[in-house]
This record gives structure tokens, C-alpha cells and sequence, in this order.
């Protein structure tokens, strides 16, 4: 095989990555896109720029055999089927984050996948991202020692227009937001100190957003869209105090991971700013990260070593692509990946991992903070 040949299924926000994978002289290139919404096929159309096998049937796209690979790009309730049902019909799978809402569909997805013999890749963009690639490196140097400690703090600015105005403010169709939007700072924590986590407390609330609204009140048609704080007349309208809403708006994560390491995982949908703060803490030093300034700093403490005597700042050099340049190259990933069996940053297994701790962090919220084991041992699935 020369050029992948792929398949978008789901054509939503996320679909934009298509766009990295079409290159028809290149080495892949868009041949089909699934969708249930015409509207979002057309917009599709528009972004490729050339045309391609159209369906509101992602069954018929796994029918369709100039399709080698596809990218499940849908809701995160529908990746288990959806990944599962390429993989029996013979198609490599690019899943996006999360691989699937529970542990045990994850753990199915892996065993179909070994049945199948086909490359299985999660799209854990932020592996690609120039700051955390620097991250990861400075620790793995030994500049701050033995790491010891992790902090996260993660602010989601607009966190009610992304997360509260459409399905994912249904544990149903998320579990909890620790998996739609933490499945990637649970899974930096992992790769960059290189161990998982073996046991969470958690706890959190829905302390801003849900309500008494009615479920089927949209923006548009209000009567307090002018003055509500959480007013949206664009794409996604649902109303973000409706009743249905059940997933907690603000989490705070401890985890135990494998030798001893500490970290804390903080989210909140209803800041102002939006940014990551990653600190890292060491027997020599810690680095802490500013998204906003798109610098790293390292700072050192008395090692009785010339480290002790310098602190260093890393700044970002500019990147293109979206996700700070990440998109353009965990899409070219997943081609070498089918291509030329090159692996790349990140495992269905890291993907199980980040979901297994974003689970077990749910339940232990809603246990009232019991502490959860979190397993390695993949479900013994028939």
C-alpha cells in the first residue's frame, strides 16, 4: 500500500483534522465521511474541497472498499460501536479521545483489536504538543531529580459553551467530564512520569450549571437570552441550566501512581481563562508551564551540583496546525503508522489507562470520595 485511503466517520467540530489527511498526491487521502446530519456532510464537502463517497450510514462507509482506514471522529458514546464494528470489517481505526466511556468498552475495543490484526491508534494530540514534548524531556534528563510530585490545574474558559449546551452534559453519554475533556491530562500525568496510577480519591459538584430549565429550551428562543451569562445563538444552543444536565462542572483529582509518585488533577468549566498549568516537582528542582506565555521554567534547588547554580526558561518557537501543531502530526502518525508499522507516541492501552482513572475518579465522587483501586487487568471479555 502506497496511499491510505481513509474514512471520516462523524463529521462534527473535530472533523477539521481531515483536512491533514487529504493529500491526494501524498501518501493519504479523504475518500468518504459518515454523518446522521446533511447539513454537517455539506460543510465537510466544502472543507475537502473534492468530492467523496457521502453517506448518513457509517455502516455503509465500513462497506465501501477503497476504504482502508477510518477515523472515528463521532460522540464519545458511539466510539465503542463504531471502532468495533471497522475493526471486524478488516479497517485500521484512529479513535479520538476518549476511547470509550467505560473501562469495559475499552477493554473490548483492545480485544477486538488483537483479533483483528489492525493498527489501533487514540488521538492523544497533546503527546504532540511542542511545551509537553519539552516537559517530558526535561524530566527525563534528571535535571530536577527523582520526580515526586505532579499538580495540574486546568482551567476550561467557555467550558459551558463547549461542554453544557449540547450531549455532553448527560452522564449518559460521557460518564463524567473527567473522561470527555481529562482523558488528556490523566494521560500526559501518565506518559510523562512514565507510570499509571493505582488508586484515586475525588471529589466534585455540579455547582454552576443545570438547573430547573426545561430540556427542550434552546437559546434562541428564551425570553432572558439577552442578559443570561450563558447564552449561546450559534451552533450548539441547548440551554445550560436545562435539568438533564448531570455531570459535575468542577472536579479535584488525587492520584497514587506506580512508585509512589503524587499528582492532582483540577477542572473547572466555569473560569474566565482558559489554559493548563502542569507542575512537575522533583528531589532537584520542579518546571511549571505558562500556555499563556508559551514558556516552560526550571527551577533548581541547592543539589550540591552546578544545576543548583541556574535556572533556565524554555519558550515555544510558533507552530502551525491547530493544537499548537500537534493535529498535523499525529495525523501523519497514524499513516506511518499503517504505512510502515512505525509506532507512534501513544498505546490502546494508554487510552484504556486515561479512562479506567477518569472512571474510577467518577465513582469516587460520587461515593462521597471513597478511594478507588484502578486495574491494569483487562476485562476477561468473550
Amino acid at each position: 500500500m502506497k496511499q491510505l485511503r481513509i474514512g471520516i466517520i462523524g463529521a462534527g467540530l473535530r472533523s477539521g483534522i481531515a483536512k491533514y489527511w487529504h493529500n491526494p498526491k501524498g501518501k493519504s487521502v479523504v475518500v468518504a465521511v459518515a454523518d446522521k446530519s446533511q447539513e454537517r456532510l455539506d460543510q465537510f464537502g466544502e472543507m475537502i474541497k473534492q468530492e467523496v463517497f457521502v453517506t448518513t450510514d457509517y455502516k455503509e462507509l465500513l462497506q465501501h472498499p477503497e476504504v482502508d482506514a477510518v477515523a472515528v471522529l463521532s460522540p464519545d458514546y458511539l466510539h465503542e460501536e463504531h471502532v468495533i464494528e471497522a475493526l471486524r470489517m478488516g479497517k485500521h481505526v484512529y479513535c479520538e479521545k476518549p476511547l470509550a466511556i467505560t473501562v469495559e468498552g475499552c477493554d473490548r475495543i483492545i480485544a477486538e483489536q488483537k483479533k483483528s490484526g489492525k493498527h489501533l491508534m487514540v488521538g492523544f494530540n497533546m503527546r504532540y504538543m511542542p511545551m509537553y514534548q519539552t516537559m517530558k524531556e526535561i524530566i527525563d534528563s534528571g535535571v530536577i531529580g527523582e520526580l515526586k510530585t505532579v499538580w495540574v490545574r486546568h482551567f476550561v474558559g467557555l467550558g459551558g459553551y463547549y461542554y453544557y449546551h449540547d450531549w455532553h452534559g448527560a452522564s449518559e453519554n460521557t460518564t463524567s467530564l473527567l473522561l470527555q475533556k481529562g482523558s488528556h491530562d490523566l494521560d500526559v500525568i501518565h506518559w510523562i512520569t512514565g507510570q499509571y496510577t493505582k488508586k484515586v480519591t475525588a471529589f466534585g459538584g455540579l455547582d454552576y450549571f443545570g438547573g430547573e430549565q426545561p430540556n427542550d429550551l434552546t437559546c434562541p428562543t428564551c425570553d432572558i437570552q439577552d442578559t443570561c451569562p450563558e447564552a449561546s445563538l450559534h451552533t450548539l444552543t441547548q440551554c445550560a441550566f436545562r435539568k438533564e444536565i448531570d455531570v459535575e462542572d468542577n472536579n479535584m483529582v488525587m492520584m497514587e501512581l506506580e512508585n509512589g509518585i503524587k499528582a492532582s488533577y483540577l477542572q473547572c468549566h466555569f473560569t474566565p481563562d482558559y489554559q493548563r498549568n502542569y507542575t512537575f516537582i522533583g528531589t532537584k528542582g520542579r518546571i511549571e508551564n505558562s500556555e499563556l506565555e508559551k514558556k516552560v521554567y526550571v527551577k533548581t534547588r541547592k543539589s550540591n551540583s552546578w544545576h543548583e547554580f541556574s535556572d533556565i526558561t524554555y519558550e515555544m518557537k510558533e507552530t502551525t496546525g491547530s493544537h499548537g501543531g500537534a493535529d498535523p502530526k499525529i495525523c501523519s502518525d497514524f499513516v506511518e503508522l499503517v504505512l510502515h508499522n512505525k509506532q507512534p507516541l501513544t498505546t490502546p492501552f494508554a487510552g484504556r489507562m486515561s479512562v479506567a482513572v477518569g472512571c474510577a475518579a467518577t465513582e469516587s465522587i460520587r461515593a462521597g470520595g471513597k478511594v478507588m483501586e484502578v486495574s491494569q487487568e483487562l476485562s476477561h471479555i468473550s
